[in-house]
């Protein structure tokens, strides 16, 4: 499976399982939320430390972003 893919739903699960939107979510990362709505559409490639404050911000370890489930 794609990778960004991965990511991106990942990303979408962690989120909503915490109940936030994705502005309430892009606030906690100090991203913009058309930029959280573009990695959850899979149309954004994200650097490493765009990576950690998203991991950070849903208090998970980096490398479960990245488990195809």
């Amino acid at each position: 499976m794609d990778i960004i893919k991965v990511f991106g739903m990942n990303l979408r699960k962690y989120r909503t399982e915490r109940n936030l939107s994705q502005e309430k979510f892009a606030e906690l990362c100090g991203l913009h939320r058309t930029y959280i709505s573009d990695i959850e559409c899979f149309t954004r490639n994200v650097s490493l430390e765009t990576v950690q404050k998203i991991a950070d911000a849903l208090e998970i370890e980096p490398h479960k972003l990245f488990i195809s489930l």
